[in-house]
């Protein structure tokens, strides 16, 4: 296959897009640093945050999660601002009558799309993830409602396949749980269980004490009790994995993320779709810019009646309808017993659909 070259009109229509990108980000950047500033700036004052740490352990790496969470909105609504603008000014009818086919047109919309599609990955591999670590170790210091890791009231995890821990009331604080229970299954079946009050975890031994515990095995329906002191036991949970689980796997590069994973499915996890949810969640929302990008100038080439106003009322719906369906989409992956990979990338494959359909429709 030949590419063709970089000539006059791609530097023009690539500076016109990168060049309004920029500009729409930056711009929802200041307005959302702006607000968030203006909303925790109690917290900052009361808890003596310097003015250093907030630029760049908090708003430095803040910013990056910004970026990406707006740059598909923003990648569709820069194709279809300054498109429109040509199309109602002729040019889009001039460009395709001297020869110039719709084809050879999308050549600077893909060379663009392609840029921004590396950023999004960029950030989504590896920056964000490492910006995420230094800017929830920031909340912890100067926030007030974020001093400890969130940990829920009753956590459940599978730590070998067939048995399961339950802790109460666990504190990172103290490092202490007000019980434990580690469960033991035959399919649907208990078949024992050792549990304890007042539970002490050793973050250096990574062992769990308690004065008293009790042991329970279950065996043609009849239950054996016996009483212990003194518990002392490791069990094959770190204790980072307590927290939640949502905002563990937010602070780990891909590598990380792919490794955890694979922890996890050896240890039997029943979390396994909402982390591959997030693994694939860092590839399709980048592939999306393509998709996109296709639909934006297929939609906004054509000189319709309404100009640039229709073109991105119309775009902006599509564009909140592919992120609201990739919302819901995720949700149900993380409960759904399908293959979360693909339904997280269903939003993508149906939209690729649409995006081929107005390209074909579109004006050549």
């Amino acid at each position: 296959m030949k590419f063709p070259g970089f000539k006059i009109l791609d530097r023009y229509i690539t500076k016109k897009f990168l060049g309004t990108y920029i500009f729409a980000i930056i711009l929802i950047i200041v307005i959302v640093v702006v607000f968030d500033a203006v909303e925790k700036i109690d917290d900052f004052i009361e808890m003596k945050a310097p003015l250093k740490a907030i630029a760049i352990d908090y708003y430095l790496n803040f910013i990056p999660f910004f970026i990406n969470q707006f740059s598909g909105l923003f990648t569709f609504i820069a194709v279809i601002f300054f498109t429109s603008k040509m199309a109602y000014q002729s040019e889009i009818t001039a460009i395709l009558s001297s020869g110039v086919s719709f084809k050879r047109l999308m050549w600077p919309y893909f060379i663009s799309a392609m840029a921004i599609t590396l950023l999004s990955l960029s950030l989504n591999l590896y920056v964000i993830p490492a910006a995420n670590t230094h800017r929830v170790e920031f909340e912890r210091q100067y926030f007030k409602r974020n001093r400890n890791i969130r940990y829920d009231k009753h956590i459940y995890r599978q730590i070998y396949p067939g048995t399961f821990a339950y802790i109460r009331n666990f504190s990172g604080t103290t490092q202490k749980a007000s019980y434990l229970a580690i469960e033991q299954y035959d399919g649907s079946t208990i078949v024992s269980s050792l549990e304890a009050s007042d539970v002490q975890f050793n973050p250096e031994t990574r062992r769990w004490t308690a004065p008293r515990y009790i042991t329970r095995t279950f065996n043609d329906e009849a239950e054996h009790f016996q009483r212990f002191e003194n518990l002392d036991t490791t069990i094959n949970l770190d204790v980072v994995e307590l927290g939640k689980v949502e905002d563990l796997i937010k602070t780990m590069s891909i590598g990380e993320l792919s490794r955890f994973i694979s922890q996890q499915k050896e240890k039997g996890s029943d979390m396994i779709s909402i982390f591959e949810v997030e693994r694939q969640n860092r590839f399709a929302y980048p592939a999306a810019t393509f998709i996109l990008t296709v639909i934006g100038l297929s939609l906004s080439s054509r000189k319709v009646r309404g100009g640039t106003g229709l073109h991105i009322g119309l775009g902006i719906g599509l564009c909140f309808s592919y992120i609201m369906f990739c919302k819901f989409a995720e949700e149900f992956a993380k409960g759904s017993s399908l293959s979360p990979a693909l339904l997280v990338w269903t939003p993508d494959i149906i939209f690729a659909v649409i995006a081929v359909f107005l390209y074909r429709n579109a004006p050549k």
